[in-house]
This record gives structure tokens, C-alpha cells and sequence, in this order.
């Protein structure tokens, strides 16, 4: 299985033009999955139909509703993206509730509860998003966005003074929304991947896009993330297909910054990113944008950085094991130095058990956040302010 999952995404990141340098291997699943994508684009256009002539019921939750999602699988930055938003949603006094699908296991909802532990939001998990929702309303309550104290919350930037104190919901976040229907938003931000923005622009599963191109006239605001890994050309052409679809959209752009290590027999500890410097290093990923966290280890200034990719959200298996035992081997005695290895937080909180079998080696988690590039005089400031008069209008047309 794993195998033919590196397939179908090799086959999706490669333009037609270059498909006879694949493996016969591979060439053989490309009209399986061109016909594949062909009857994905019959079931989205029927689903987004059946919202739109409302024959399948459309919810509105009692708070303002900001969906963060992508055009294409993995690798965007979006459950980081959602960090973000809720950390200044709690900054403001407005508690946010975090709506996530749990899919593979749920390592995103694992992270973000982590990450958020001392804040006011609350992290829900289901695949029903409107039951999830209610349930977690009925326990805690929702803020009415009709209210003063509520426009009180969403001026405080530029209000001093302290924040409104409040355990009830205020908002709510939906991790992977841009394609969930049956939920009515009020603000949509979709994440694009800078290295590979379209991929070959074929529908799943022939190719990465979740939804044409012109989809993106449904968002409010666009992010272009690992824009510090692509040249400031590719970024314009980038901006420049995003605006020939809907022009006055505010374009941003961010990364991933990283802070600090722990090791996975101590998670509580927190170790400085120097620490694998000068060291031998095996990187074990199965994220959706592999390349990126190669590059991250490598500008911490590592002897060596060696890598095992696996595909998006892979759990690791006792075979697996064996592969990076070998890698393990393999840097060893090539260096003769014990090396290390390094996985991302996805990857922990989705095998935290499995990966004490290498016990033997050293496993270091790394930490990071996503930072937002200030890029053509668009700031985090000027993202703040535009989600916050989004927000602002959209408590307006409510009332």
C-alpha cells in the first residue's frame, strides 16, 4: 500500500511532459487514475449542486465561522495556520472552538491540544462537525456575537486595557474547511503550497487539486506558505494565477520557524535546535511537504542530513522500523559517529509508542510555528486586521 501511495503522489507532482521518466511501474496507474479524476469531478460537481439548490441542509452555528483549508492535499501549513488564528482569537478574549475531522488518528487534534494547553481553546473532533459543535456549545456556551463585549473583544488591539474574560465559545475554527459544505462560513483562508502550488493540475487522485483552480474565488484571503524556499519569480506567478481569479484578494505569505527539540522519551523537555549541529542526522517524515522539513534541519547546520520519507500521515509499522534501523546502520558506518534521528510533532503524536523500538538511538521531536513573511507591505499586522474587519462585517450582516 505504501508503495502505491508514492506512486500516485510521484505520478500527481509530475507534468505530463516528463511522465515517460517514470517507472513503467507508475506510467501503468496513469489512465486508471485520469478516469479516476473524471468521476471525482462528477461526484464534486454533484455534491457543491445539491448545497447549492439546498436539497441537502445548510448549518449556521450561532458564532462566526473561519474555515482554513487548501486546494490541494498536504503540505499547505494549514492545522499550523489554524494555530495561529486561534492563539489570536484567545489574545483578543474571544475563546475559540477548533473543529477538526480526526482523520488518520487524529495526530493534528493531538498537536493543536497540545500546543494550545494554556489558552481558551478548545479543540473538537468529529467527523459530523454541526453535532460536534452543538455538543461542545451545550457544555460550554457560545459569546453572542450581536453584543457589545463582543465588539469590545475585536477592537482590543487597538484598545488598551484588559481583555474580556470568558470561558464560552466565540468562535469557531474549522481545520480543513474549504471543502466542507454543510457548514456555512463566514471567512475562508486558503493555504497554498509554494513549492508546488497546482501540482500537475489534475483532480484527485490523478493529480493534488481537491478543486479546480477557480475555486478560489470563494476565498477571503490566501496564503502562500514556504514562501522562503521559493525564488521571489515563482512567488509573482504564484500571486499572479491567484489574482487573475479573484483580484482583489489579500495575498499573505508565511513559513515554518523552528524553536526547539524534545526528545520522545521526555516530551516535557526542551532542547536548543543547536544541539544537532555538527551531528549526523536521519530525518523521518510522512507529512505532506517532506522537502521543506529537509530544509529546515539543514539550515540548523547538521554534519549530515539523511532522509526517509514515507507518504502523508503514515503510521509507522514494525517494517518500518527495519528500514530506519538500516538507515541508522547504513550513517553509522559511513561517519562513524551515532546518528540521530529527527521526526516532526504530526509524526510523534501520530506514533509515539512505535518509535521507542529504536530506543537505542537518540529520537528528537522538532517544534515550530508558522511566521508570517511580511512580503510586498503585507504584514501579520495587516492579516490581524483583515481577518478582524472580516469579522467585524460578518457580526454586522447577522444581526
Amino acid at each position: 500500500m505504501e508503495k502505491l501511495r508514492t506512486a500516485v503522489s510521484q505520478i500527481a507532482a509530475t507534468p505530463d511532459e516528463r511522465l515517460r521518466e517514470l517507472p513503467i511501474f507508475y506510467r501503468f496507474f496513469v489512465p486508471i487514475l485520469s478516469f479516476s479524476s473524471y468521476l471525482y469531478r462528477i461526484s464534486l460537481n454533484l455534491h457543491q449542486f445539491l448545497y447549492k439548490s439546498t436539497l441537502f441542509r445548510l448549518h449556521r452555528l450561532p458564532v462566526p465561522v473561519i474555515s482554513v483549508g487548501n486546494l490541494t492535499w498536504g503540505g499547505n501549513g494549514k492545522t499550523p495556520m489554524v494555530e495561529f488564528i486561534a492563539r489570536f482569537l484567545d489574545d483578543l478574549g474571544i475563546p475559540p472552538l477548533i473543529l477538526s475531522r480526526g482523520y488518520a488518528g487524529g495526530d493534528e487534534a493531538k498537536m493543536l491540544r497540545r500546543h494550545l494547553l494554556h489558552t481558551s481553546a478548545k479543540v473538537g473532533v468529529g467527523s459530523n462537525r454541526s453535532a460536534t459543535a452543538a455538543a461542545l456549545f451545550e457544555r460550554y456556551g457560545y459569546m453572542n456575537p450581536e453584543c457589545s463585549s463582543y465588539y469590545q473583544a475585536l477592537f482590543s488591539p487597538q484598545i488598551p486595557g484588559p481583555r474580556l474574560k470568558t470561558s464560552m465559545i466565540g468562535a469557531v475554527i474549522l481545520d480543513d474547511g474549504f471543502q466542507h459544505c454543510s457548514l456555512l462560513k463566514d471567512v475562508e483562508v486558503v493555504m497554498i503550497n509554494g513549492l508546488s502550488p497546482w501540482g500537475n493540475n489534475y483532480l484527485i487522485p490523478r493529480g493534488p487539486l481537491r478543486e479546480p483552480l477557480k475555486a478560489l474565488c470563494r476565498a477571503q484571503i490566501v496564503f502562500i506558505h514556504h514562501a522562503d524556499l521559493v525564488s521571489y519569480t515563482e512567488l509573482n506567478a504564484i500571486v499572479s494565477a491567484v489574482h487573475k481569479i479573484s483580484p482583489s484578494i489579500p495575498t499573505f505569505f508565511s513559513r515554518f520557524t523552528p524553536l526547539f527539540l524534545f526528545d520522545v522519551k521526555n516530551p516535557l523537555s526542551k532542547l536548543p535546535l543547536s544541539m544537532v549541529t555538527d551531528m549526523v542526522i536521519l530525518c523521518v517524515s510522512a507529512i505532506g511537504c517532506p522537502d521543506a522539513f529537509i530544509h529546515v534541519i539543514k539550515m540548523i547546520g547538521p554534519l549530515h542530513a539523511d532522509r526517509l520519507d514515507f507518504s502523508d500521515h503514515h503510521s509507522i509499522n514494525l517494517n518500518d522500523i527495519h528500514l530506519i534501523r538500516k538507515g541508522l546502520a547504513i550513517l553509522q558506518n559511513r561517519f562513524s559517529i551515532k546518528p540521530v534521528v529527527l521526526i516532526t510533532e504530526k509524526d510523534y503524536d501520530r506514533n509515539p509508542t512505535i518509535l521507542k523500538e529504536v530506543n537505542d538511538f537518540q529520537i528528537l521531536v522538532v517544534c515550530s510555528s508558522l511566521q508570517i513573511i511580511p512580503f510586498k507591505d503585507q504584514t501579520e499586522e495587516d492579516f490581524k486586521m483583515n481577518l478582524t474587519k472580516m469579522l467585524l462585517y460578518k457580526c454586522k450582516t447577522r444581526a
